[in-house]
């Protein structure tokens, strides 16, 4: 692997597509955002797909699924530190690292702690497998 490839718990900049707006029929998220690197899977060809979290610094509703980011893990990620942030984990992009059109720059700005990496990773597969888990593929 070269130093390009992606690892779980990087923040990387990303235009992230919410659900809602892919199914309003967008197709590419409107503005870059800090998303997490949360899982890389490899497919049957030996692509890497990629499983993004998004990281924004809205409030979640009552209905969505998130973790705050602590102070410390927003340091390491070189994110804001003077304003709250989370982790979305009901919702995920998918995306194909050999075809990306969507990774432009994959120069992490940061990265996320194991603990915390582990953490995001461990809600997501908790939503997944409660069926709540959305997957929006951008392949």
């Amino acid at each position: 692997m070269d130093s390009n490839f992606p690892q779980a718990g990087q923040v990387i900049g990303y235009h992230y597509l919410w659900r809602r707006q892919a199914v309003a029929g967008e197709i590419s998220g409107r503005k870059s955002r800090p998303t997490c690197v949360a899982l890389i899977v490899a497919n049957k060809a030996g692509q890497h797909i990629l499983f993004l979290a998004p990281i924004t610094k809205q409030m979640p509703g009552a209905e969505r699924i998130a973790i705050e980011v602590p102070e410390t893990e927003a340091r390491r990620a070189n994110l804001d530190r003077d304003i709250r942030l989370w982790v979305i984990v009901d919702e995920v992009n998918a995306d194909l690292l050999e075809d990306s059109y969507t990774l432009e720059d994959r120069e992490p700005r940061g990265r996320f702690s194991a603990a915390f990496t582990d953490r995001i990773i461990q809600a997501i597969h908790e939503v997944r497998h409660s069926g709540k888990l959305s997957i929006t593929s951008r392949t």
